[in-house]
């Protein structure tokens, strides 16, 4: 550019260097320049652990047949029908625990023997399917609803209780101040609906909502496990919740000097 302030001919803005001179590297914490985009991002310990652990991926939710839900509910309508017009009320007995089956077949036996069926009408043990994971395998397994208990349809007279009293491995009727105490038709609905539920899957063909519970036998919470996978192998580790669908856990582990929870698979983990 010539002193009036005209370009210089074949001159191109790009090929004009300005030699500003030698700048000392000790006067660089002299300038201060804000070019408007606020304070340097830093990486707090709660960011690396984050990006260390991760989040669990969420579950997708179910979907649900209007048909499968239509033929459960017409099923529970059934079960509640049934035992809303049935004779009796229903009690709780006590067992000697894992003596559930055993006592049931003892009532019913000791029922026909007595000539009872005019009082004592009906003893059912409460079931669910539920699938257990051993191991890591998966397997369904038929357990109780009410380990413990059997559940009695009948009239209570003092004729009838000692029947049901005097059965071997009875201990007792649910009771309040030493008087057996009726269920209420909800209660009873609520203890034979998974068992109801499962037997019409069975027979059904078609869809159906009604998904198993899931246990693992393996874990449980609050065990102490060992990490013997992943970035966190050889550390322990404390259970503090088990999502058995997808064979998850969250555990406690020490990072950074405290307790942080992480996310692990079934196969990361062992017990201590």
């Amino acid at each position: 550019m010539t002193q009036d302030g005209t370009p210089l001919e074949g001159t191109d803005a790009d090929d004009i260097q300005i030699d500003l001179g030698a700048v000392d590297s000790a006067d660089l914490d002299d300038f201060d320049i804000d070019l408007g985009f606020g304070e340097p991002a830093t990486a707090s310990d709660d960011d690396v652990l984050a990006n260390l652990v991760g989040a669990p991926e969420p579950e997708p939710e179910p979907e649900v047949s209007a048909d499968a839900t239509a033929a459960e509910e017409a099923v529970l309508a059934e079960l509640h029908d049934r035992l809303r017009f049935a004779e009796g009320d229903w009690y709780v007995i006590h067992t000697y625990s894992g003596m559930e089956n055993r006592v049931k077949q003892n009532l019913d036996s000791r029922v026909k023997t007595l000539g009872m069926e005019e009082h004592i009408f009906e003893s059912i043990v409460p079931t669910e399917d539920v699938i257990e994971i051993r191991n890591g395998a998966r397997k369904t397994v038929t357990r109780t609803v009410l380990p413990g208990y059997v559940l009695v349809r009948m009239d209570m007279n003092d004729e009838s209780w000692g029947a049901v009293r005097h059965t071997p491995s009875v201990t007792g009727f649910v009771a309040h101040a030493n008087a057996p105490v009726p269920l209420s038709l909800e209660e009873v609905e609520k203890m034979l609906a998974p068992a109801v539920l499962a037997k019409a899957a069975a027979a059904s063909t078609g869809p159906t909502t009604r998904k198993k519970k899931v246990e693992v036998a393996d874990f449980s919470v609050g065990d102490n496990v060992m990490v013997v996978q992943g970035p966190f192998a050889g550390v322990h580790a404390s259970i503090t919740e088990i999502n058995a669908n997808s064979q998850r856990i969250k555990a406690l582990v020490e990072i950074l000097g405290r307790e942080t929870p992480v996310d692990l698979t079934f196969s990361q983990v062992q017990k201590d």
